[in-house]
């Protein structure tokens, strides 16, 4: 299954730099790199990243990472996929730009 990781350009940068990562601050502050599914993905921009341009969506499937992600109960009571370790560049699949268009996050087409 392909989940998903919004990070803005500057950690996206220095995941690609440093080939692995704690996360963003918030990812750091809770212990575990936060990621959505394809169904929160939108919610996740819209709440933690409104009105923010220089964004990245990174795509990264859940097998390879085995016992390290787990479902976990979050907003709405949905479950949501956190890694518990270091994000590292071998786990991206892709990544691609999220422009912001008319206030709001542009997904890649087929994506939601």
């Amino acid at each position: 299954m392909m989940i998903f990781k919004i990070f803005r350009a500057s950690e996206w940068a220095e995941l690609r730099k440093s080939g692995e990562t704690a996360g963003a601050p918030i990812d750091v502050a809770d212990g575990y790199v936060h990621f959505s599914t394809a169904e929160q993905a939108q919610e996740t921009a819209d709440k933690h990243f409104a009105g923010q341009d220089d964004l990245f969506l990174l795509g990264v499937e859940t097998d390879p990472l085995g016992n390290d992600i787990k479902w976990e109960v979050s907003r709405g009571d949905a479950l949501f996929p956190h890694l518990y370790r270091h994000l590292k560049l071998s786990d991206v699949a892709w990544a691609q730009p999220l422009p912001l268009v008319n206030g709001k996050h542009e997904f890649p087409a087929g994506l939601l």
